[in-house]
């Protein structure tokens, strides 16, 4: 089975970058977000699809994340994992495994769709636009402008004002949906959520 069904990526870990915001249109939410939402979190399921369609994986879990460069996934199911940026690195913990994968954030984030959570302006990292409307939601399709990142596109669709799913379309063709739920914008969150240190015995391999 393709282990990436399974465990999940550094890219995948930056399916936290879009929120709904104040317009209708999905283009002007998704530019919104990225000037307005300081902060979030979130619970989320996550289905990941092989790329002929034949093999599907689903987990569940919570996120939260803060400007710049800030953020946690807790996936509890089916398997028990944290993926937290402290703003500098960005720290994978398997629990199962006990083992720890750590690399500096601007290698982790790349041209992915976690380069959102810096602050900069989408309009210069993505090109951007309108698709249909489908399955009652409003969509946006942001498209990299870097073309040696790990995904080919990220659609961010909205119902009315509020996120309700992301979908990624990785360089390899396996497809990720993300269906939200609980989403708040501009919580208070304790600056400690961001902070990691490998537990005690867990073997720890740095790239």
């Amino acid at each position: 089975m393709n282990a990436s069904l399974i465990r999940p990526t550094f890219g995948l870990a930056a399916c936290i970058v879009v929120s709904a915001a104040a317009h209708a249109g999905p283009v002007e939410s998704l530019r919104d977000f990225a000037r307005e939402v300081k902060a979030a979190r979130a619970e989320f399921t996550q289905t990941v699809t092989s790329p002929d369609g034949s093999k599907k994986r689903t987990s569940q879990g919570s996120f939260e994340f803060q400007r710049p460069d800030r953020f946690r996934f807790e996936y509890a199911t089916p398997y028990k994992q944290q993926i937290v940026s402290d703003g500098k690195r960005v720290w994978l913990y398997d629990m199962d495994l006990n083992q720890v994968s750590t690399r500096p954030l601007d290698q982790a984030i790349g041209s992915t769709p976690a380069v959102l959570l810096a602050g900069g302006p989408i309009d210069r990292d993505f090109t951007v636009k309108a698709i249909p409307d489908q399955g009652g939601l409003q969509w946006a399709e942001a498209t990299p402008r870097a073309k040696d990142g790990q995904f080919q596109l990220v659609r961010v669709g909205f119902r009315g004002k509020v996120l309700a799913a992301l979908e990624i379309l990785d360089s390899f063709g396996q497809r990720s949906r993300l269906e939200f739920s609980k989403f708040e914008a501009n919580p208070a969150l304790p600056a400690q959520r961001f902070d990691f240190k490998p537990p005690a015995g867990a073997d720890v391999i740095e790239n």
